[in-house]
Formats: C-alpha cells, structure tokens, sequence
C-alpha cells in the first residue's frame, strides 16, 4: 500500500531521482521553459515553486538553503539577482502546458515555463538583430567603396 508515500519514484533509487530533478529544475531557471514529459514536469514544478519561493524572500539563509537543494551557484545568482525580483505573484510561478504524444513511446509531453515569462525572458534578440543591420550597413559601404 502506497499511504501517505508523495511524489513519483520514476524507476530510479532516491540519488538518481534527485539528481533528475535537480538538472530540470536548473534547466528551468537557466531558459526559463523546458519540455519534457508530464510526470517529471509535475514533479519538477513542486520542487521549483519552493526554490523560487526562496528567491522571493532573498535573504542569505534563503539562498543557503536553495543552494543546499540546487548545488549551482551561478543558477542560485540569476534566480536571486534576476527572475526573482520581477515576479509579482505570491505563488504559482509556473505553469504546465500538455503539448503532445512522445513519437517513440506516446508519452505525454509537456512544457513547463513560468508564468509570467514574457516579463522574464531576455531581450537577446534586438541586439542580434541590430548586429546583423549594422553588418549589413558595413557591407554596404564597403561595395560603395570598393
């Protein structure tokens, strides 16, 4: 009997889940959206709210205990210094979207992003996009004077 036993065993001994959901939930933070299949998102998503709900409060015993659950200081920084002082709610950081059938075994997908991810992501790409304008104005110049 399953009483009172929470979460998904996965297949994997107690190191190898942790170790699993410890890498999602960096992965998470680092792109701020992943794919993967329903069960580990639902299972990452518990583990993420409670570290952003650490990041919300920002204080070094917060981060102590964050870096104890996510050992990567430079995911701990960005989660502190950037993504968690633009969030305004007081829970429910993330959101699960189911998208489709795995082809190889039809399991089921999803993607798990915050939910204010239009606030949060990086805006990368207007300065690719001004790069490549002013390439294209120094080519350009550069058939002008040649």
């Amino acid at each position: 009997m399953r009483h009172k036993v929470a979460g998904r065993g996965f297949g994997r001994n107690a190191h190898q889940r942790k170790a699993l959901l410890r890498c999602l939930v960096t992965s998470l933070i680092e792109h701020l959206k992943i794919e993967t299949t329903a069960a580990k998102a639902k299972e990452a998503k518990r583990l993420a709210e409670r570290i952003i709900t650490l990041g919300r409060r920002g204080d070094l015993h917060s981060r102590r205990i964050a870096l104890s659950r996510i050992p990567n200081s430079r995911i701990i920084a960005k989660l502190f210094t950037e993504i968690a002082p633009k969030i305004t709610r007081t829970s429910g950081y993330l959101r699960l979207v189911k998208t489709r059938l795995r082809a190889g075994d039809s399991a089921d997908m999803a993607i798990l992003e915050f939910a204010d991810y239009d606030l949060l992501k990086p805006e990368k790409k207007e300065k690719k996009e001004e790069k490549k304008e002013s390439k294209k104005k120094k080519t350009k110049e550069e058939k002008k004077e040649g």
